[in-house]
């Protein structure tokens, strides 16, 4: 049986730092027990429609979402020039930060728990934030990342992370097995996803990497699921 999908409340919300303004989008299901941020990969953004799809699963298992972009309109610009700043993880997580206290502060999912969803870049940037919030991040899921580009912050990491890895994604699944190694003071699981590539683009691939984070961030931030 179908689960009826879930009416959802969002809103466009702007986040604001030193630099300017970040634009984001808030969805809060009803009842939600937790919030998700989400940290996009090099070059993408909140629109980016692979993150819009892991959202939906996660908003219709009753968990919010905040979709934002991590740099702003003029840093992007220059992004697109010359592709520096997707790969500044230190600025990249700061952005992370920014947007959780800016969440912690909202009347509309300030008592909630926080999770983060990371991929590519984007998710040495969630574990960094991680490290630096040990008390605040009760969860975080990676998404053909790359938790590598962390460096010494993967071994502050308390969160429980997941990591998700196409097989065929040979270098990327090296490198996420080597930063497990260094994560001792955390609960962390690889799953694999076989046959699928980097971008997850293969029938019934991303489909499969949003279950997988669901099921994650419903556990570890307490949410029950509809479906059950």
């Amino acid at each position: 049986m179908i689960a009826p999908s879930i009416t959802r409340e969002a809103r466009e919300v702007e986040i604001f730092t030193e630099a300017g303004s970040l634009h984001g989008t808030l969805t809060v299901p009803p009842g939600a027990a937790g919030i998700v941020l989400f940290a996009h990969g090099s070059g993408s953004s909140r629109l980016s429609p692979r993150n819009r799809k892991v959202a939906a699963e996660l908003q219709e298992g009753g968990l919010a979402t905040l979709l934002f972009d991590l740099l702003t309109e003029r840093e992007e610009a220059v992004d697109r020039r010359d592709a520096r700043l997707r790969f500044d993880i230190g600025l990249l997580a700061g952005r992370l930060e920014t947007a959780t206290d800016w969440a912690l502060r909202d009347v509309s999912v300030r008592d909630l728990p926080i999770g983060y969803f990371g991929a590519s870049t984007g998710a040495a940037a969630a574990l960094a934030a991680a490290a630096a919030s040990p008390e605040v991040v009760r969860a975080v899921v990676s998404r053909g990342g790359r938790p590598d580009l962390a460096g010494e912050a993967l071994a502050r990491v308390v969160a429980p992370t997941l990591l998700i890895v196409g097989s065929e994604d040979a270098e990327v699944l090296r490198l996420n097995q080597h930063a497990m190694r260094q994560m001792a003071d955390a609960s962390v699981q690889l799953e694999i996803i076989r046959g699928a590539t980097h971008l997850f683009e293969e029938p019934g691939a991303l489909e499969e990497v949003s279950g997988l984070a669901a099921d994650w961030f419903r556990f570890h931030l307490g949410a029950a699921s509809p479906r059950e």
